[in-house]
């Protein structure tokens, strides 16, 4: 893999992840509730799934979901079923910021509360084993190591994902800031919703050749 074909990745993830999707959401409305150095955890759990990814489709778990619709049936309907979990409590969302003191307790547990959404989130959705089953061999060398390229591809996949999810919370922590406090119920319902709309188009998604 050449620098070319690596900044050829670059251009084509950047599209693909900066479109909003169920992370880029959780992402705002984290940034609008928690502030952005709260919504930190959720972005480490986007990265680490786009290492689970990358090797998922490097081992053939994507072709797997290809091929297999019981095993892409479970991974979907899990997926829909998250997204709708979390669609239904952003929108039961009494709003109001959450940022708590340095060092107050619990806040380990909404660290780690906010990293496994997001990382679920990302790591049940079959779309995205069918997406990058589908691009990442384009860009993989067949004369050369694989390993090497696979890795090379998810350290660039997560450092775009990770700035992508950190601009999407700094807007998310702008924009509440600018009003009132009272709107995080606004944005909780909006990121609800399209979360519940998500849900909808996942658990009526089908495989390209069924």
């Amino acid at each position: 893999m050449n620098t070319t074909t690596l900044l050829l990745f670059s251009v084509v993830a950047l599209v693909a992840i900066a479109t909003p999707g169920p992370t880029v959401l959780l992402a705002l409305a984290n940034g609008s509730r928690y502030g952005v150095r709260r919504s930190v955890p959720g972005m480490l759990g986007a990265v680490v799934s786009d290492f689970v990814l990358v090797g998922a489709v490097a081992l053939g778990l994507g072709a797997l979901l290809a091929a297999s619709e019981f095993w892409f049936s479970v991974l979907k309907w899990a997926g829909a079923a998250y997204l709708a979990w979390l669609g239904i409590r952003l929108l039961r969302s009494r709003g109001g910021f959450e940022i708590p003191a340095e060092g107050a307790a619990g806040t380990q547990h909404g660290s780690r509360a906010i990293f496994m959404k997001s990382f679920l989130v990302a790591v049940t959705n079959p779309k995205g084993y069918l997406f990058c089953s589908a691009l990442l061999p384009q860009f993989i060398d067949p004369a050369a190591a694989q390993a090497p390229q696979y890795l090379a591809i998810a350290l660039v996949f997560a450092g775009i994902d990770f700035s992508v999810m950190f601009a999407y919370a700094f807007v998310g922590a702008r924009a509440i800031r600018l009003l009132k406090a009272s709107a995080t119920r606004w944005m909780d319902r909006a990121c609800g919703g399209a979360l519940l709309a998500l849900a909808g188009s996942l658990a009526f998604y089908r495989r390209a050749n069924s």
